[in-house]
């Protein structure tokens, strides 16, 4: 293993992909809903992809591109329409243009992904159908079951790779563009404590206080789309942080789909000139929930500055104090 397929069928109007693999169905079911793993397999082994938004819920969006040899590059999106995990899900796939939006110059496909036990493994089977003929052999000649082949190729390396993806691991940054950066980390939490978590300012106030020796006195939440948050942060009298000097942010809540993604402004108090925009997604996965934030900055200035402060430090000893609250919850 794996024996990977990759078949046209012209009458049917598919394009059908079949890899069997010496790991449980809810591994390899789980490497499609991580965008860090998802990313190291959907592009050609030349043409590797970076997930830019990965919403792996009914009615979510991921974006995509593929960056090729030479720097050019091939954006792609998914509406998800179903989610049976582990077994199966169903998203729509097409091309976009530069900024996102969706290609309509170019065929749109409904792709159903299916997920089976084995004696020895699981078996994957992913059928794209095609709305006519003529789609069909658009992506053809454009090269798609090279594409595919190339793209499985690479799969085998990415389920053995188990640490990497794994609960417990610390918080990772991953530079996605000059202005966009990835956070994640694995929280051991169903995705409803997660969220609550992020939502409830009495708990709010337990774990979001970075490193030690901090108090959050002001925690005010954003409960529908257009109100607007603020949280302050003071050092606690006597502690490591005693005489640093009180911060804070505000923003607006931008959209919210409980309890799988919300997008919001962020600027710090008292600071001029534009701030981040801060998309979380959060994702059910072996362990616990993939938390994944992708934070825009207004420049790649901005971006280096705020990374060098040390911000992944302070998230992580966040997060673990998060754990402590869930575990013990």
């Amino acid at each position: 293993m794996p024996l990977t397929s990759v078949a046209s069928d012209p009458e049917a109007l598919t394009i059908t992909v079949v890899g069997e693999y010496a790991v449980p169905v809810e591994r390899l079911f789980a490497a499609y809903l991580d965008p860090r793993q998802l990313e190291r397999f959907w592009g050609p082994v030349e043409w590797p992809a970076t997930f830019s938004r990965h919403d792996a819920a009914p009615g979510g969006r991921s974006e995509y591109f593929m960056t090729g040899p030479d720097g050019e590059r091939s954006a792609g999106y998914w509406k998800w329409l179903a989610v049976d995990a582990p077994r199966s899900f169903e998203v729509e796939d097409g091309f976009a243009n530069e900024d996102g939006t969706d290609n309509t110059e170019l065929p749109a496909m409904r792709m159903v992904f299916t997920f089976e036990p084995l004696p020895e493994g699981s078996r994957f089977t992913s059928v794209t159908h095609f709305g006519s003929l003529e789609a069909l052999q658009t992506v053809v000649d454009m090269g798609m079951e090279e594409g595919l082949r190339s793209a499985m190729s690479q799969m085998d390396a990415v389920l053995a790779d188990l640490e990497s993806f794994a609960a417990g691991r610390a918080v990772e940054a991953q530079l996605l563009s000059d202005t966009k950066v990835r956070v994640s980390r694995v929280i051991r939490g169903t995705v409803e404590q997660v969220w609550r978590a992020h939502h409830d300012a009495d708990l709010m106030r337990r774990w979001l206080l970075g490193p030690d020796g901090w108090t959050m006195p002001v925690c005010e939440v954003a409960e529908n789309v257009g109100d607007t948050y603020r949280y302050e942060w003071a050092p606690t009298v006597g502690g490591p942080a005693d005489g640093a000097p009180p911060f804070g942010f505000t923003g607006e809540l931008l959209e919210s789909a409980s309890p799988y993604r919300e997008v919001t402004t962020e600027n710090m108090i008292g600071m001029e000139g534009p701030g981040t925009t801060n998309e979380l997604t959060l994702t059910p996965v072996e362990g616990g929930t993939l938390l994944s934030l992708v934070i825009t900055y207004p420049s790649q200035e901005l971006r280096d500055i705020v990374l060098g402060t040390g911000m992944t430090d302070g998230m992580e000893t966040s997060y673990a104090r998060l754990e402590s609250e869930l575990v013990g919850a």
